[in-house]
């Protein structure tokens, strides 16, 4: 396996251990370090391996990460109505 996919799947188990640990702020310094370091490393698989590895990864971060984007998306239904 690539080192791209390697650091993929590491941050997959890594979210996931996150989210099964007790919080009291709901997870969200966690889910800050998740999309800074995610975000790269999607980056860098997809240079690796092309743009639809790529987006089948970004598809299992969001399903990883899916509340930071609800919350994200009704920010901007607000923010520019819909």
């Amino acid at each position: 396996m690539s080192p791209a996919l390697t650091l993929a799947c590491l941050w997959v188990l890594t979210a996931s251990t996150i989210a099964m640990l007790p919080s009291r702020r709901n997870h969200w310094p966690a889910a800050y370090v998740l999309i800074a370091t995610g975000l790269p490393l999607l980056g860098f698989v997809a240079v690796q391996h092309g743009p639809w590895i790529g987006l089948l990864c970004l598809v299992a971060g969001s399903s990883v990460l899916r509340w930071p984007l609800i919350h994200l998306a009704r920010w901007l239904k607000r923010r520019f109505g819909a």
